[in-house]
């Protein structure tokens, strides 16, 4: 007999190597959610690196934009958290912003952390920001996907129960010895958004390769991945269990009302660009 579900009861560390006595001994774990984040910005540089060549520009500009990228996206995901999601908290504990490897990252301020960077980026190589943020968003796409992937790894941020075949069973956030029959089977809303990410990656290596929209077109690319990515984000949000108690009396949550504007700006850029062809 077929099972109606899917049992998900993955370590979320990869392995855990000795620390030295003067870092104070003991074993320091590497966690998925870590290496699928490095992954996240050696795949980018890569790609970037593939466009940088096609358009003629020099290594030493990509080593700045990986910089830029690097600083804003790290720096704009864990203010986004303490902000948005446990202000209360961090501000009674400032320390605390800096504890990063204690998990808090937030995509939507790693979002706005990226704008604000490429808008420093854009001036300092005298490109227009549109140009950059027209081709950036090909990596931050599959990006997405990695970093989805590395909250399904930890068991983390997913979906209200479901009686679909493929709903997850996260037996790691439940007693250990807990009966699997007992434990509801969730919407694994990571993977849900890792496909949206991955649907808008394709398309936009489509658009810039074979349409050559970047040019043509200048901010349809950037549009539509914002319509696609946090568009799927409203709709998914819908299914997913909240992350904050605050968010239990809120018509929408707080994903969505921060989704909201980035919505609208791909909408207008998408209307922008479609109405003007550069050739």
């Amino acid at each position: 007999m077929a099972l109606n579900y899917i049992v998900w009861n993955v370590d979320p560390f990869i392995f855990q190597f000795p620390l030295p006595d003067f870092l104070g001994g003991g074993y320091r774990p590497i966690a998925w959610y870590g290496v699928l984040w490095a992954m996240v910005f050696l795949v980018g540089y890569y790609i970037m690196k593939r466009i940088y060549k096609k358009e003629n520009l020099n290594d030493d500009q990509l080593d700045k934009l990986l910089m830029y990228m690097l600083i804003f996206t790290i720096v704009g995901a864990r203010l986004g958290h303490c902000l948005f999601y446990e202000p209360e908290y961090y501000f009674s504990n400032p320390i605390k912003f800096l504890y990063v490897w204690e998990g808090g990252l937030a995509s939507h301020g790693g979002a706005i952390g990226i704008l604000i960077g490429l808008y420093i980026y854009a001036k300092k190589i005298n490109k227009p920001y549109i140009w950059i943020l027209d081709r950036i968003v090909i990596p931050v796409a599959i990006g997405g996907a990695f970093i989805r992937t590395g909250n399904l790894m930890n068991s983390e941020i997913y979906g209200e129960p479901t009686t679909l075949p493929w709903g997850f069973k996260f037996v790691r956030d439940y007693p250990i010895g807990m009966p699997i029959e007992d434990i509801p089977a969730c919407h694994p809303t990571q993977i849900y958004e890792a496909l949206f990410c991955v649907a808008v990656f394709i398309y936009l290596l489509y658009a810039y390769y074979k349409q050559n929209m970047a040019d043509r077109r200048p901010g349809f690319m950037f549009g539509i991945f914002l319509i696609v990515v946090f568009g799927s984000r409203i709709m998914i949000e819908f299914i997913k269990n909240h992350q904050v108690d605050f968010e239990d009396n809120m018509v929408l949550d707080m994903g969505q009302w921060l989704s909201i504007p980035f919505l609208i700006a791909g909408i207008w850029f998408v209307v922008k660009a479609m109405k003007r062809e550069h050739i």
